[in-house]
């Protein structure tokens, strides 16, 4: 598809940036966009990672200052790269990492993220200052509570709140539905029109076609840095357009994949019909509660079983427990009650290696933190698995394990130059890709895949739902825990969920996204519980 012509930004939009470029070394993170954004319109901002949508939502914050180009606000030039200058325009940022600081209470965030805060307030002033001010946004929660215990949704409008404070003509939000429950993106939403009407121009970066289509108006593409598509009305674009212009025509995608990743039901692929009731389980979770450890809500009572053959997937607002399920399977988390059977056999009280050597394998959370050490060699990473389970003191052969290295990583796809290169030298994708080749092989019986996509591309994304598909097809058992409902829906066979650390409801396909929805935040009938 051509690129989009950089015409120039008119003085009656709201936000405009005309020939942009950002350069980190000699890598072009944005590459002379000119783009403007019409006053008192809901806009989506796309495309895959490394695109380029959070450097141009940073450069129109003047977090990041271009190399060469111009922004615009309300038709006047604004300075580059200066924060306060954006601000005094009107421009605020929601980052996709919340800011705010979980031990104030909420009318001591407020007033911690205000501009032109520091004047001295007793308690009670300080919480009628800001009830009202979040009254007035709709905002439903105490000034007194602290920011750790309220909800994700809450926490986020929390934080739209804050940006408001300085009466912020243009909104911006990274990526704001990554972490909330299908009800929580439908108030997030509604709330977003409201601010619409209200007058405020909103620019949402988000990678969900289905959201995109879903709640803006135009809809702007990046990829590799360049303008593909300029503020397209969502009227004039389908889903399969849009998948197009985002990935691009050598993306390597199946029909299947790209048809799931757009949410055209027609082309996905069929449901998984093989029979799985007769199947042997591969876990068995029996009414297991943790010891409380102070690294996550413990379990509850939770059972659950996975049979050979089947993705079970784990749905859920981040913080019910879904942490902790991982550690209990691993062994890292006392048990007060219950048992575990990992393929036959009683591992409640066995460690995280004879687990390992039962067949357990692990796709951790954070592939950076958890699943790889980014300082040391791929072939090292790679290697961590079977040299933890070979014996101590066994003859290491490293020209043998890189060369074994070599051949594995080559057959997953990841692109890399030498076995020798620090696994924090991969992108997000050919990272991920390395844990993959680390932990399944055909020795493997249960595939625990924690947020496997998250942070991924289109691309990289389909080829892990084929890898888990693969490991299924196989006879393993996959447990997905994902906060994304369309990936669950798409490839998982059953959907159980958590809430406050117990499994309150399972579900089989199809899939109502109200009903799971509903579970997720404890509406859940006699009839779904677990």
């Amino acid at each position: 598809m051509a690129l989009a012509s950089g015409k120039s930004p008119l003085p009656q939009h709201a936000l405009a940036c005309g020939d942009v470029s950002v350069l980190f070394g000699e890598v072009a993170a944005l590459s002379q966009v000119s783009l403007g954004f019409e006053a008192g319109r809901i806009h989506a901002v796309v495309g895959q990672n490394g695109a380029g949508k959070t450097t141009f939502a940073r450069v129109c914050a003047g977090i990041v200052r271009p190399s060469s180009g111009q922004l615009l606000i309300g038709g006047e030039p604004v300075p580059l790269g200066k924060v306060n200058a954006a601000r005094a325009a009107g421009v605020e940022l929601v980052h996709q990492s919340f800011a705010l600081p979980p031990s104030f209470t909420v009318a001591e965030a407020m007033e911690f993220g205000a501009q032109g805060g520091g004047a001295l307030f007793s308690a009670n002033a300080l919480r009628a200052r800001w009830a009202a001010h979040l009254e007035g946004l709709g905002v439903e929660v105490d000034p007194r509570a602290r920011i750790r215990d309220l909800p994700v949704e809450t926490r986020q409008a929390i934080e739209i709140a804050r940006a408001l404070v300085t009466d912020a003509r243009i909104l911006i939000l990274d990526e704001p539905t990554a972490v909330l429950s299908p009800s929580g993106i439908d108030t997030l939403f509604e709330r977003l029109r409201g601010l619409r009407e209200r007058g405020v121009t909103i620019i949402l970066i988000l990678h969900k076609i289905r959201e995109v289509l879903g709640i803006a108006e135009t809809v702007s593409v990046l990829r590799g840095g360049r303008l593909i598509e300029a503020c397209v009305p969502v009227g004039e674009i389908d889903a399969a357009r849009l998948a197009n212009s985002i990935i691009g025509s050598a993306a390597g995608l199946d029909k299947a994949d790209k048809a799931a990743l757009v949410g055209d039901a027609a082309g996905a692929p069929a449901p998984h019909t093989a029979s799985r009731t007769a199947a042997a389980p591969i876990l068995q979770m029996n009414a297991v509660t943790t010891r409380p450890d102070g690294e996550g809500r413990p379990l509850d009572r939770a059972s659950l079983i996975i049979r050979s053959g089947e993705i079970v997937g784990i749905a859920g607002v981040e913080g019910n427990g879904q942490q902790t399920l991982v550690r209990a399977l691993a062994g890292l988390v006392g048990l007060e009650h219950g048992t575990i059977t990992l393929d036959g056999r009683d591992v409640t009280r066995r460690p995280l290696l004879e687990r390992r050597a039962a067949g357990l394998r692990i796709i951790p959370f954070d592939r950076n933190s958890e699943g790889l050490s980014l300082t040391s060699s791929l072939w090292e990473n790679w290697s961590a698995r079977r040299l933890l389970l070979g014996r101590i003191l066994s003859f290491v052969a490293p020209a043998r394990l890189r060369k074994a290295c070599q051949a594995s990583l080559t057959g997953w796809d990841v692109r890399f130059a030498t076995t020798t290169q620090p696994a924090g030298s991969l992108s997000g994708g050919n990272a991920q890709k390395v844990i993959l080749a680390r932990e399944i092989d055909e020795t493997a019986r249960l595939v625990i895949a924690a947020q496997p996509t998250r942070g991924l591309d289109i691309g990289a994304t389909a080829f892990v739902w084929r890898a888990l598909r693969a490991s299924r097809d196989q006879g393993c058992g996959v447990l997905l825990i994902s906060s994304d409902l369309d990936e669950l829906f798409d490839i998982a066979d059953r959907v159980v969920v958590m809430f406050s650390g117990r499994i309150v409801a399972e579900f089989t396909a199809p899939f109502e996204i109200a009903a799971v929805g509903q579970a997720m935040v404890g509406d859940v009938s006699l009839e779904q519980a677990a």
